[in-house]
């Protein structure tokens, strides 16, 4: 089997590392990929929204699965642009159509799929331009916290929490009339705060039935003890000691199957990951929102922990047999580290020269995230760096091991939490 996988992360990287071990694996190839995907299959210079570059090497390289890493091609529609393609329509793509990509690509999108669905999420409303003054007569009798949602994709950050009313009518003006975000924040959403504990759990589908993936929670925040800017994310750890089997159970049982089933009636296609962010309020699961592709730095401590052959998975996606398919489970935890440069998640300086990077074991795998090959040379090429996974007993070890080896990778400016997973350690 010949795969096309879209991306140029982490998350990719780990990706690509999985189906690479596959039997079923003949070549890989990545676009644009990254220092680490190189040595998992061949790096391709092409955009992940190219479709018409994406169409000529699929056909010239006898391409067999397209993999994509992140939400931009799904939003913008590589699924239907295969099917609605005669050349193309053989070879299965391993995300939603553009309509299921809405449900990440639009939080009012999202909101609504719940509220048709009985699916607990936070109480809302969405605001724009027409109804701005609303709006602010909405955030002034609001309670505190406030939280504001660009509608749109923002790269992860355009989510904002504010503790006071004159800050949450400024930053809504910002997100809708200076276009702080741009296009993404047109329209605001605003949820009301739920106080609990995060975490991400993952499913792969076929529009119809679906299997759990290993748990995980990530952390965001620049700083240790989940203080400064947000950030694309920070690390993560998996499993999540609070997420037992009967949390489990509610969350397959009131969010995962209604999500699925709702896809399903709605005639909504959708094959690949769904991405539940949920939080944990007293017990009891809600959705925060969903993506539809799978999350990064989780990624690179959900794969390490599947114990399946992903292409298998994938095959039977494609072929409509999911529901035969067993998840295996490395009972190890799992503990991501992530390197970012200095000045992330605002302004930073790349190429710089990697050095330290240790050579992957059973037990700890440094995946590349923001980085590019010069001949032989490693250089930074990004706010976030390196993902460092370690593999161990419980995740005080695991903790310990990524640690030890992000104190020994070096690059001018290196940036690292040293307290991912605190809370459960």
């Amino acid at each position: 089997m010949n795969i096309l996988l879209l991306g140029s992360g982490g998350r990719e990287h780990a990706l690509a590392l999985k189906m690479s071990q596959s039997p079923l694996c003949e070549q890989l190839f990545i676009a644009p990929g990254n220092a680490g995907t190189a040595l998992c299959g061949t790096n391709v210079n092409m955009g992940v929204s190219e479709f018409e570059k994406i169409k000529a090497f699929c056909l010239s390289n006898a391409v067999d699965l397209v993999v994509p890493g992140s939400e931009e091609a799904l939003v913008n529609g590589i699924f239907d642009f295969f099917r609605a393609d005669a050349a193309l329509q053989h070879i299965p793509v391993m995300g939603p159509s553009k309509e299921g990509a809405q449900l990440e690509g639009s939080k009012s999108y999202g909101k609504l799929f719940m509220q048709r669905h009985q699916i607990p999420t936070a109480g809302y409303r969405e605001f724009n331009a027409d109804n701005y003054e609303e709006g602010v007569a909405y955030l002034q009798q609001h309670t505190l916290p406030i939280v504001l949602k660009a509608d749109g994709l923002a790269a992860g950050k355009g989510v904002v929490i504010l503790d006071n009313h004159a800050d949450a009518v400024a930053e809504f003006e910002q997100m809708i009339k200076a276009a702080k975000f741009g296009d993404a924040s047109k329209t605001v959403v605003v949820e009301e705060f739920l106080t609990g504990i995060e975490l991400s759990v993952f499913a792969l589908t076929d529009g119809h039935t679906y299997k759990i993936l290993p748990e995980a929670k990530d952390y965001k925040r620049i700083g240790e003890g989940d203080l400064g800017l947000n950030t694309g994310g920070m690390g993560a750890v998996s499993p999540v000691p609070f997420a037992d089997a009967a949390f489990m159970a509610k969350i397959e049982d009131r969010i995962i199957r209604p999500t699925i089933n709702g896809l399903s009636q709605e005639g909504i296609p959708y094959n690949g990951f769904v991405f539940f962010g949920l939080i944990n309020v007293a017990g009891e699961p809600f959705v925060i929102e969903y993506n539809c592709r799978m999350g990064d730095p989780e990624t690179e401590v959900v794969m390490p922990r599947l114990q399946n052959d992903l292409l298998e998975l994938f095959s039977a996606v494609a072929a409509g047999t999911l529901g035969e398919q067993t998840i295996y489970t490395d009972p190890r935890a799992a503990a991501t580290v992530m390197l970012v440069s200095k000045g992330y998640p605002e302004a930073y300086e790349k190429n710089k020269v990697i050095t330290g990077i240790p050579a992957p074991t059973r037990d700890q795998i440094v995946f590349h995230a923001g980085t590019r090959h010069e001949g032989e040379t490693v250089l930074t090429n990004g706010g976030r760096v390196l993902a460092i996974t370690s593999l161990a007993a419980d995740l005080s070890l695991s903790l310990a091991h990524s640690v030890q080896t992000a104190e020994q990778i070096a690059f001018d400016g290196k940036v690292y939490r040293r307290d991912i997973g605190y809370e459960f350690i």
